[in-house]
């Protein structure tokens, strides 16, 4: 299928690298590790795929607490560089009364500087996708190692995650045309049409647009309670979503792509992957934290109670 087109994988078993940020969010009342890229690392992890983490942290506890994290959850943690210069990323997390979330991001962390090294170049030397976000794009230093080893992998999924300042249309667009795949949220996509000049547009009508603007493969797009559209191989996919009680939103979206991801490298078809997806990203918006621990009899049960 062209679906995969790009992937070039035996025994239905990749290799996948994460490239961003690593960080503590911080809530009114705790703070948990987190980082979409993160996420999206430990969340595939967990539902058995081969993964490593490229970021950075500081010189401190928390640069550590993060690094035993996934060192105990089984991601690969070779590519996370430890300086001495900045401190490991903080995220203050304000959640609304529907669970909804906004952000506060200091700059510059830890993770703004992954400077390339000879580890980063071996890890993605037979990596078959590389997953990347928009918010640790705002330093260029991360721009230009991510350039670097992008050129190493063959399929680049890019998770547009949107978070005022930092960002620019001009990289996004950039890196929207290094892509196979893009992941946005509805509200995402609007504003990246309306810069483009497709004020107006129906979501159909603006993603075949960028498909075109970016050749790229597919775009996937999360609605929140109203499920996600995919398109790939010139096919809308559509999943209308689940009426849950939202605990909190932060990581669901990250969930959303593991779970994509692990529908494209077990070769699923693309409906079924995309209602896999919309599962997963459901369930950990009924939880608190961006990686509640699901089991797959608790994935059934919530399946075959909706």
């Amino acid at each position: 299928m062209k679906f995969y087109k790009k992937m070039k994988i035996s025994d239905q078993k990749i290799k996948v690298v994460c490239f961003g940020e690593v960080l503590f969010d911080n809530f009114p009342t705790y703070s948990k590790i987190g980082g979409a890229l993160l996420n999206v690392s430990v969340r595939l992890k967990s539902l058995g795929v081969d993964v490593s983490m490229i970021s950075s942290v500081g010189e401190d506890s928390n640069g550590r607490e993060i690094i035993r994290y996934l060192n105990e959850e089984g991601v690969n943690t070779n590519g996370i560089s430890v300086t001495h210069e900045f401190p490991t990323g903080q995220v203050n997390v304000l959640l609304d009364n529907k669970g909804g979330a906004s952000y506060d991001i200091p700059y510059p962390a830890a993770w703004d500087k992954i400077v390339l090294n000879g580890t980063h170049q071996e890890i993605v030397k037979d990596v078959d996708v590389i997953i990347f976000g928009s918010l640790s794009c705002r330093e260029e230093i991360n721009r230009l190692t991510l350039k670097s080893i992008m050129k190493h992998v063959n399929y680049k999924v890019f998770d547009v995650n949107l978070r005022g300042p930092h960002y620019t249309y001009e990289i996004l667009i950039d890196l929207m045309k290094e892509s196979n795949f893009i992941k946005f949220n509805d509200e995402e996509l609007f504003e990246i049409a309306e810069y483009l000049g497709y004020k107006n547009y129906s979501m159909e009508q603006v993603i075949t647009h960028l498909v075109k603007v970016t050749q790229t493969d597919s775009i996937c797009v999360t609605k929140g309670a109203f499920g996600a559209v995919l398109f790939t191989n010139g096919i809308f996919y559509y999943h209308s979503g689940y009426h849950i009680k939202v605990l909190d939103t932060v990581g669901a979206g990250d969930s959303f792509l593991a779970a994509m991801l692990y529908g494209i490298s077990h070769f699923l078809e693309p409906q079924l992957t995309l209602d896999y997806a919309a599962v997963l990203g459901a369930m950990v918006a009924s939880k608190e934290g961006a990686n509640p621990v699901i089991s797959k009899t608790e994935l059934k049960a919530f399946i075959d109670a909706t």
